[in-house]
C-alpha cells in the first residue's frame, strides 16, 4: 500500500508490492537535482563584507587576502634547547667555553668567538658567529660549584653537528608582504593562527547571510506548547536553522504561519530584509499548500517548484526583491535533506565562496539493494566499521517523516534515478551529514 500522508515509501518507487511490478514513465517536467541546484546558485547574489577580530573569524568567508605584517621568524632562531656553536669547532670531544645564555624573548648581548658557545633555549635568537645548535643531551656540561651556587663554565661535545643543525632561518616561514591566505576561503582554526603569527589582528569577511525561516501549517505548534491530538510539534524550523547557522548563516525563526494566503503574505512581508527566505511546508500542490500563491502575490516569479528527487519532490525556488527564496517540503526529513543538498551550497554562493554540489565519496554497500525508482534518491544510511574499512548500510525504512532515523544516520547514500539493483560490496556515493 502507498504510505499515508504523502510520505515516501521505504520500497523503490516502481514497486507497488513484492509481487506486482508497476511500470513508471519519467515525468519530463521534473528538474534534475543538478539543474535545480544550478538554478538556485545562479539566483544567489553574494552579501556584503564586514571586519571582525581574529577571535570571531573562525568559519567566516574571507573577502580580503591576509598579508603578512612581519617576517617569521624575524631572526635566525634556535629550534631546540642547547648551545649555539660554530659547527666547524663543535667536533666530537671538543671543549667549548660557555659565554652566557639566551632565553626566548631576549636578544643576545654579544656574539661568540673561537671555541666559544652560548647556552640557548627554543625560540631564542642566534648570537652572531653561531651557525648551529648543539643539543643539550649531546653536550657534557662543565660546572663549577661554590656552596649552593653553580656556574656553567663550558661543555664537551659528545655528538658533532653540521652547519644549520636545529636553526630556524629568518623568514623560513614567511616574509613581510607575503600573501598568506588568498580569497575566496572559509577560514579554519589554522588560518586564524597563521594570521595571528603574521601580526594581523582584523580580517575582512563576508557578512553572515540573514535567513528568515517560515514554518507553515495549521497542525504545527512550537515545542513545549500544549497540543491537540491533531497537532504536532514543529521541528523543521529548528533543524534547518541549526544547519544554516553551522555553515555561516544568521537564521531567524519567524512565527508559524497558518495555512492561509493572507497569513503567509504577512509572514513574507515580515521576512523582508533577509538575504534568503526559506519556507518549510506549503510548497506542494495540495488544497492547503499556499506558499507559491502567497509569494506570487507578493511579487515573486517562481523559477521552479518540482524536482526529480526523493525525498523532496516539492521544492520551490525564486527571487523576491533582493532575497533568494527556497520553499522546502513539509516532511521533516525531506526538509532537512533538501536543506543539506541545496541550502548549504546556496550559503556558499551568498558568502562569495566557490559554490557547487556537496562532496561525495564512494563507500562499499553493506547490503543488497533492489532496483531504484524514477527519482534520484538520498537515503539515510549508517556507516559501519569493518576490518577492510567502512561500509554503508541504508536504513530499511526511508519514510520522510521519521526524524529518529535521520538522527541515527551518518551519511546520505545517493542512488541515481532508475538505478539498477545493487549488490553488497558495490560502491555507492555518500554525502557526510
Amino acid at each position: 500500500m502507498p504510505p499515508k500522508n504523502g510520505s515516501d515509501s521505504a520500497l523503490p518507487e516502481e514497486h507497488e508490492t513484492d509481487s506486482v511490478r508497476k511500470a513508471v514513465v519519467p515525468v519530463p517536467s521534473l528538474l534534475s537535482v543538478d539543474e535545480a541546484l544550478q538554478r538556485i546558485l545562479d539566483m544567489a547574489e553574494p552579501v556584503g563584507s564586514e571586519t571582525v577580530s581574529l577571535a570571531h573569524a573562525d568559519g567566516r568567508a574571507l573577502r580580503d587576502p591576509v598579508i603578512a605584517r612581519r617576517t617569521q621568524p624575524p631572526f635566525d632562531a634556535s629550534a631546540m634547547d642547547g648551545y649555539a656553536v660554530r659547527a666547524v669547532e663543535a667536533n666530537l670531544g671538543s671543549r667549548l667555553l660557555v659565554m652566557g645564555e639566551i632565553p626566548a624573548g631576549a636578544m643576545p648581548g654579544h656574539g661568540i668567538g673561537h671555541k666559544e658557545a652560548m647556552r640557548i633555549f627554543t625560540g631564542a635568537p642566534m648570537p652572531v658567529g653561531a651557525d648551529a645548535i648543539l643539543l643539550q643531551e649531546d653536550a657534557a656540561p662543565d660546572v663549577s660549584r661554590k656552596g649552593a651556587l653553580e656556574r656553567l663554565l663550558g661543555v664537551t661535545v659528545r655528538a658533532g653537528v653540521v652547519q644549520g643543525d636545529w636553526v630556524r632561518p629568518a623568514g623560513g616561514d614567511f616574509h613581510e608582504g607575503d600573501v598568506l591566505i588568498d580569497v575566496p576561503r572559509r577560514l579554519r582554526p589554522q588560518d586564524i593562527g597563521l594570521a595571528a603569527a603574521a601580526g594581523v589582528p582584523w580580517l575582512t569577511v563576508a557578512r553572515k547571510p540573514r535567513v528568515a525561516l517560515i514554518a507553515t501549517g495549521d497542525e504545527l505548534k512550537l515545542p513545549g506548547e500544549p497540543t491537540e491530538p491533531s497537532e504536532i510539534a514543529s521541528s523543521n524550523n529548528f533543524s534547518v536553522a541549526a544547519l544554516l547557522a553551522r555553515y555561516g548563516a544568521e537564521p531567524v525563526i519567524l512565527p508559524i504561519a497558518h495555512d492561509d494566503v493572507g497569513a503567509l503574505r504577512a509572514a513574507i512581508r515580515e521576512a523582508r530584509g533577509a538575504d534568503l527566505i526559506v519556507t518549510l511546508g506549503g510548497a506542494s500542490v495540495g488544497d492547503h499548500d499556499f506558499s507559491r500563491r502567497a509569494f506570487e502575490e507578493e511579487g515573486m516569479a517562481p523559477d521552479f517548484y518540482k524536482i526529480a528527487m526523493r525525498p523532496g519532490k516539492p521544492l520551490m525556488a525564486g527571487r523576491l526583491g533582493d532575497a533568494l527564496v527556497v520553499g522546502l517540503p513539509g516532511n521533516p526529513v525531506s526538509a532537512f535533506v533538501c536543506a543539506h543538498v541545496f541550502l548549504r551550497p546556496a550559503l556558499d554562493a551568498l558568502l562569495g565562496l566557490p559554490a557547487e554540489q556537496l562532496m561525495r565519496r564512494p563507500v562499499p554497500l553493506a547490503i543488497d539493494l533492489p532496483p531504484g525508482g524514477p527519482r534520484e534518491h538520498y537515503m539515510r544510511a549508517a556507516l559501519e566499521r569493518r576490518e577492510v574499512g567502512p561500509v554503508v548500510r541504508p536504513e530499511a525504512n526511508q519514510d520522510s517523516s521519521l526524524m529518529s532515523i535521520l538522527a541515527q544516520a551518518d551519511v546520505l547514500a545517493v542512488r541515481p534515478a532508475h538505478d539498477r539493483a545493487r549488490q553488497a560490496g558495490e560502491m555507492l556515493d555518500c554525502i557526510d551529514l
